[in-house]
């Protein structure tokens, strides 16, 4: 997609020769020696996750608006859908891992919360990259031997990893029970929003389809994501926008009905009321700071 100063690839999962099982574990320099032309550098959006370890060096990541620097102990998750551009990874070392969605099975709040960038303390960083490792060495013997392949255990390894670097929520007064069903809920409207944001708008459409009313949904969303369902669901749709507005050269109107507006109008009184901001001086704006940035 192109626009008045920047294009965004739609990145599509295609796996090397050997990494049939939906995942494929790389590092920094790998991804160097096949991007020669420095595209990394542009906006891209893969339909894959994205897992990267900084073992050691400096650089800096862009995900969504947002500009992270990067030093040893960082980690980013891009999740598919997400914008993002490596700005400076020249000096950068550490462990890539590719993966497909639903390839890991399980995660619900801490998928969902987790920043596109963090950094871990010195104790659990060795920790990290020893489970990387240990990935890695699985993927290339199953690479090697596809007998030797086994995708649980690759997800199992790659579940390890995640829950080895994830950030600590912080402790909260209203904690799920023991037993209850909440997060179960929550990744079934998560999972939702995700598919339907650009034709339902309303909280009360996602109960309806899933089977429990508003209440059960916003109590779900509240404990598992910190934020109400009709928020979360509203700063969804606004991300898409913010996308679309940065990404592409679709005029306001053709935003809207990307999204599922009536008009325009609606779309611009919904986009204000989020950012203080009509979304052509957002759009103004974003391109400004993106251009000065080449």
């Amino acid at each position: 997609m192109e626009n008045g100063h920047a294009a965004v690839r739609q990145l599509r999962y295609l796996p090397a020769v050997g990494s049939a099982h939906g995942v494929e574990v790389l590092d920094f320099a790998a991804l160097r020696r096949m991007d020669t032309r420095r595209l990394r550098v542009l906006p891209q959006r893969p339909d894959f996750h994205v897992l990267a370890l900084i073992a050691s060096g400096t650089g800096d990541h862009e995900a969504d608006f947002r500009g992270y620097r990067l030093a040893e102990g960082s980690v980013v998750w891009i999740r598919p859908g997400m914008v993002h551009r490596w700005s400076d990874i020249d000096s950068c070392d550490g462990p890539l891992i590719l993966f497909r969605s639903g390839f890991l099975a399980g995660f619900t709040a801490a998928e969902a919360t987790a920043p596109a960038c963090w950094q871990m303390d010195g104790q659990r960083l060795p920790l990290a990259l020893s489970a990387a490792e240990h990935l890695g060495r699985e993927h290339e013997a199953s690479a090697r031997d596809p007998r030797l392949g086994s995708p649980a255990l690759l997800s199992h390894l790659l579940a390890a990893l995640l829950l080895r670097t994830l950030p600590e929520a912080p402790a909260r007064t209203d904690a799920v029970p023991a037993g209850d069903r909440s997060a179960d809920v929550f990744r079934a409207y998560r999972a939702a929003v995700e598919e339907h944001f650009t034709e339902w708008h309303h909280v009360a459409d996602y109960a309806g389809a899933l089977g429990y009313d508003v209440r059960t949904l916003t109590r779900a969303t509240r404990a598992n994501a910190g934020t109400g369902a009709k928020a979360f669901l509203d700063q969804r749709v606004l991300l898409e926008a913010k996308r679309l507005l940065a990404h592409t050269d679709l005029p306001v109107t053709g935003c809207a009905r990307r999204l599922g507006f009536c008009d325009a109008g609606n779309f611009s009184t919904f986009f204000r009321r989020q950012t203080a901001t009509p979304p052509a001086t957002w759009r103004a704006a974003y391109g400004t700071a993106d251009t000065s940035r080449a």
